[in-house]
C-alpha cells in the first residue's frame, strides 16, 4: 500500500481544485509550510490572534470562501470559543477549524496547551461538526469530505502513522466497525484507536471476544453503531483521550438514553485531570491508557461482573 499523502499535499490538491477554498492559520505553520508560496493571497497569517482569525473566516465564508483555519486545539476551541458560536456556529457557516495537538498528542506542553475538552466544546454549538481522526491515513481520507460540507467542522489534527489497517471508506456521521465479535463493545476514536486495538488483541488471547469500533466522527454520530454494540455486549468501554464529561462517555449515555437502554460501562480516559507532560508512551504509560493496562481494566471489570452474578 502506497504512503498517504501529508495533510498539506492533500489541501493543496483539494486547493487546486476549489479556487474558493483559502487557508488561515494563527502563528502555526509546522504542517502546512508549504502552503503560503503555493496558495498566495489565498493564505493568510494573522498572528497569535485567534478570535481575529476565526472572525476573519467568518467573514470570507460570507463572501462565498470556504476557510480552512488553524491553531493550536486548545487556544482555537477556547480562545475563540464566543467568536466560533456566534460568528460561525449560529449563521451555520462552512469554516473548517483544524485544532494541532489536541488531546494527548500535546505530549510535553503543560495544563494550558491540553486541549482534552476541545470535543465538548465544539459539540456543545449546533450544527457544528466535530472529526477525530486516528492517524494521518484517516485524516487525508476524510478532508475530501469534510471541506465539501456546508457545515462549520472542528477536526482533531493528526499526523501519526496508520494505526490500524482501516476497513471501511471515510463517511460523514459513520462509525467504521473494526472487529465484529459479540461479548466486549470498545468504542474509541483518534490517537487511542491503536492502544484500543492491541488491547483487543490481548483479550482475544484470553478468550474475551471484542467489538471495536473506531467513531471518528463524533458529530454527527453513528447512533445505529452505538446501539448495535451496546445490544451484543455485556460490557460498554469507552476509550479517549478526552475529560469524561462532554466526550464519548458522554456521547454513549445520550444515545443510551435516547434508546432506552442502560449497559455496563466502563470509561478510559483522563477523568477531570490534566496529564502529566511527557513524551506519549510516557504519557500513555503514566495514565493507564497503554493497551496493557487498557486490557487489565476490562479483565477487572468482567471478573467483577461474574463475580456478582
Amino acid at each position: 500500500m502506497s504512503a498517504s499523502p501529508s495533510y498539506e499535499q492533500a489541501l493543496l490538491a483539494l486547493a487546486a481544485e476549489r479556487d474558493e477554498l483559502v487557508v488561515l492559520t494563527a502563528e502555526n505553520r509546522a504542517h502546512i509550510r508549504g502552503v503560503p508560496q503555493a496558495l498566495g493571497p489565498r493564505f493568510l497569517d494573522v498572528g497569535i490572534c485567534e478570535q481575529t482569525m476565526v472572525g476573519a473566516a467568518a467573514g470570507l465564508a460570507v463572501r462565498g470562501r470556504t476557510p480552512v483555519v488553524h491553531a493550536l486545539a486548545t487556544f482555537l476551541t477556547l480562545r475563540a470559543f464566543e467568536f466560533i458560536r456566534t460568528d460561525v456556529g449560529i449563521p451555520g457557516l462552512p469554516v473548517k477549524l483544524v485544532g494541532f495537538v489536541p488531546g494527548l498528542l500535546s505530549e510535553a506542553n503543560g495544563p494550558t496547551h491540553q486541549a482534552l475538552d476541545d470535543v465538548a466544546v465544539m459539540r456543545a454549538i449546533p450544527g457544528m461538526q466535530v472529526f477525530c481522526p486516528a492517524d494521518l491515513e484517516e485524516l487525508v481520507t476524510a478532508l475530501p469530505a469534510i471541506l465539501a460540507s456546508p457545515a462549520p467542522a472542528y477536526v482533531r489534527y493528526t499526523a501519526a502513522p496508520a494505526a490500524v489497517t482501516h476497513v471501511e471508506p471515510f463517511a460523514i456521521g459513520k462509525a467504521e466497525l473494526l472487529a465484529r465479535e459479540d461479548g466486549v463493545a470498545i468504542l474509541t476514536y483518534g490517537t487511542l484507536l491503536g492502544e484500543a486495538d492491541k488491547a483487543r488483541v490481548r483479550l482475544a488471547a484470553r478468550g474475551v471476544p471484542v467489538r471495536l469500533v473506531n467513531l471518528r466522527s463524533l458529530e454527527p454520530v453513528d447512533e445505529e453503531a452505538i446501539v448495535d454494540a451496546v445490544r451484543c455486549s455485556e460490557l460498554v468501554v469507552t476509550i479517549e483521550d478526552h475529560f469524561h464529561r462532554g466526550g464519548l462517555h458522554t456521547i454513549l449515555a445520550e444515545t443510551c438514553l435516547a434508546h432506552g437502554l442502560a449497559p455496563r460501562v466502563v470509561g478510559i480516559d483522563l477523568g477531570a485531570s490534566f496529564f502529566k507532560p511527557a513524551l506519549l508512551p510516557d504519557v500513555l504509560a503514566h495514565e493507564g491508557l497503554t493497551a496493557a493496562r487498557i486490557a487489565d481494566r476490562i479483565l477487572d471489570a468482567l471478573c467483577k461482573r461474574e463475580a456478582h452474578a
